[in-house]
């Protein structure tokens, strides 16, 4: 195979995944003009037309949607062999792609970066930040990053965090004044801030004490789409809000914020680590694994909570 055919096929495969040539292009460091250079010499060489285009949408035509089918599985298999090779090396090298919640690069991965990157020079970190259940295969990415509730039952999963909890907060400023929360049906006399996520779902706030388990449909005049405009709208008095603990710590011991219902807030699994099961494991994912289930440990030996 000519060397520039399989840069065209691994640029056809870019905007195949991401339905887009400038996404394609930041994928893999190149002009958008480069990438549409490239399926066009593909296009040419094979005497089909791979890919409709227009000023709106990218899409497959049905030769596109075979190639990309025969394709895909080719790709794989020169990746892990290109990855093998890294086993030979004195350090991991290469391009790690992450897929996670924006709680998750917050409270895992932002605090390791600097020191994974520091420990292995070799790797480029891309995170990408997404509430959304995505698709890390089809979009091309190495690991994703959810609660174990979220992760897809054909991934392989490693916990890398110590235990959770949701807390109930408000501002003091919001609860001056108001009869304090015994229960959790205390809620529906007040102002929730409540979350839809990408997929149109509401959040039920999950609360249990004793074996009883509550999914609480808050009200509120409030809903919104990020855990980060939910803490925010917290902090300015808006109403009572549910976040994830480790986000709301500083604000707590700060006095910015108070955890009420503490008793109907029980912990649940950590962040999991996951990535397709077919696939092999690069170096330089299970490298971040490793660190990051070294960090977690710690973590988890400071709360006295097991993971």
């Amino acid at each position: 195979m000519r060397p520039d055919n399989l840069s065209h096929l691994s640029a056809f495969a870019a905007v195949a995944r991401h339905a887009s040539f400038r996404k394609a292009g930041a994928e893999l460091g190149l002009s958008t003009s480069a990438v549409s250079y490239a399926i066009r010499g593909l296009e040419e060489r094979l005497g089909v037309n791979l890919i409709n285009r227009t000023t709106r949408s990218v899409a497959l035509t049905d030769a596109g949607q075979r190639l990309l089918e025969r394709l895909q599985p080719v790709l794989h298999d020169l990746g892990d062999a290109l990855e093998e090779m890294n086993d030979f090396r004195a350090t991991p090298t290469g391009t790690l792609r992450l897929n996670m919640s924006h709680v998750a690069a917050r409270l895992v991965v932002a605090p390791l970066m600097s020191r994974f990157l520091a420990a292995y020079p070799d790797i480029a970190l891309e995170i990408v930040e997404d509430d959304s259940l995505a698709d890390i295969v089809g979009l091309g990415f190495d690991a994703g990053i959810r609660f174990q509730e979220s992760v897809p039952e054909d991934m392989v999963a490693v916990a890398i965090g110590p235990a959770q909890r949701g807390l109930v907060v408000a501002s003091p400023a919001y609860l001056e004044g108001r009869a304090p929360l015994r229960h959790p049906n205390d809620l529906f006399d007040h102002n929730c801030i409540r979350y839809r996520f990408p997929s149109g779902r509401l959040y039920k706030w999950e609360l249990e004490k004793d074996g009883t388990q509550l999914e609480m449909d808050v009200k509120g005049r409030v809903t919104v789409g990020t855990m980060h405009l939910a803490l925010q709208a917290a902090l300015d008095g808006v109403g009572i809000g549910f976040a994830i603990e480790g986000s709301v710590t500083e604000h707590i011991s700060q006095g910015r914020l108070v955890s009420v219902l503490e008793d109907w807030c029980p912990y649940f699994p950590g962040f999991m680590m996951y990535y397709p099961r077919q696939r092999r494991t690069s170096s330089a994912l299970r490298a971040f694994i490793d660190m990051a289930r070294e960090a977690g440990a710690g973590r988890s030996s400071g709360q006295g909570v097991s993971p």
